[in-house]
């Protein structure tokens, strides 16, 4: 019988990402919020009660309990462009221990484009935080979410892998300093203001000094609340032509399903350099051929290597060592998940005993405990039921210990 919230085999991950698929395909099955919400909904026909979906320019992966990883498959693929044939063809897929590891794996920054990339934390949270405002999240993913950031915060503060100032956000800005001799003057127009948008602007104006930046978003008052934080400045996306015409850099971090920069948005000649962050591209493939424009997308960006990306890769170790000291710590969890029945049937009854002697005021041992003592008292007893239920795996005889250890002056 298929237990979606007790069973470890019945985790999967199923998705795809830059590995084998390019950033067009990625987009044909990239999932934004609206589409996510309408995933939720559409979960209960699939029978999946705990998943969470995370999309970026790198992936799109559902994680959840099911009976299979084709109903994840399914469930993720009523609101993809792409079809479910298509997905099918081109996804992994990955069960119980592996499929958690991979989760850890992906946080930590091993499975991304740029090793050690720790945009994705970020990500993963959000996504998290969606699926759980719609109960789409219950205590065994929370207790896993909650291990893979432990152990991402454990990764950051004792190695090496996210040091150094590496990411997709920062490759752009490097590029743009790189491409112009002389950065300073330059006219830098800033599409999108989430979660890569506002790292791609810190990352401006922390590298690229001397420049003049307009930030545009389809919502104003996002545009104007990022400008505003960074002392810049921001205009309506009804004047984004005039913005393009003006601008020698145009970053785009957008979410939009079709392209918002096309060739006839290019004034014929004008030089720019453009560099599409965004999955799906919003930046139409035919800007590519124009006279005098460089485009570059998130896969070219990702082929940068550098000191900083070899001495993260010294890290793969030890990183692999937090991961795994947080999975066991996972499993131990899970396991004793199976004992709390038992465990609040022998509660329950210890209680009894309790009342029962207290009723009948008989002098006993039992009978001496005040009220907040004996919980106290019960409490004990059962975290050391618990402990030697996990490590002896004796079951039968646990009751009558737990009593015995209830009642015993010795033990008290």
């Amino acid at each position: 019988m298929y237990r979606s919230h007790t069973d470890i085999g019945n985790f999967f991950i199923v998705g795809i990402n830059y590995k084998k698929t390019d950033a067009a395909i990625r987009g044909q099955f990239s999932i934004n919020n609206d589409q996510y919400q309408k995933v939720i909904e559409c979960a209960g026909q699939f029978d999946i009660k705990e998943f969470f979906v995370l999309s970026t320019c790198n992936r799109t992966e559902i994680y959840g309990f099911a009976e299979s990883a084709d109903k994840l498959s399914e469930l993720l693929c009523t609101q993809t462009e792409g079809t479910l044939p298509g997905f099918k063809q081109i996804r992994y897929s990955k069960k119980g221990l592996d499929a958690i590891q991979h989760l850890f794996e992906v946080a930590a920054g091993l499975d991304s484009q740029i090793l050690g990339d720790y945009e994705i934390v970020g990500q993963i949270k959000q996504a998290v935080k969606f699926s759980r405002q719609q109960q789409c999240v219950g205590a065994y993913l929370e207790r896993l979410v909650n291990e893979v950031l432990q152990a991402c915060k454990k990764i950051r503060t004792t190695t090496g892998m996210s040091g150094g100032t590496v990411s997709v956000s920062f490759a752009a800005v490097q590029y743009a300093r790189q491409h112009f001799k002389n950065i300073a003057g330059k006219k830098i127009l800033l599409l999108g203001t989430g979660k890569i948008g506002s790292n791609t602007c810190k990352n401006i104006v922390d590298y690229l000094p001397g420049t003049s930046v307009t930030v545009i978003n389809r919502t104003p008052e996002k545009a104007a609340e990022l400008a505003a934080k960074y002392s810049l400045g921001y205009d309506q996306f009804e004047n984004l032509q005039a913005n393009i015409d003006a601008a020698d850099i145009i970053l785009v971090a957008t979410s939009a399903e079709e392209p918002i920069i096309r060739s006839q948005n290019i004034t014929p000649g004008a030089a720019k350099l453009i560099i599409d962050l965004s999955v799906p591209c919003n930046v139409a493939s035919d800007v590519r051929g124009l006279d005098n424009i460089v485009l570059l997308n998130v896969d070219e960006l990702s082929k940068i290597k550098d000191e900083t990306l070899q001495k993260r890769t010294a890290e793969i170790p030890k990183v692999k060592l937090i991961i795994l000291e947080h999975i066991k710590a996972f499993e131990e969890w899970h396991d004793m998940r199976k004992y709390v029945p038992v465990l609040k049937t022998v509660k329950g009854h210890l209680q009894k005993i309790y009342a029962g002697f207290e009723y009948a005021s008989v002098s006993t041992p039992i009978s001496n405990y005040c009220e907040k003592t004996a919980e106290q008292r019960i409490q004990k007893v059962i975290n050391g039921m618990a402990v030697k239920m996990r490590t002896h795996n004796h079951r039968g005889c646990q009751y009558i210990e737990a009593m015995n250890d209830f009642i015993s002056p010795a033990s008290n």
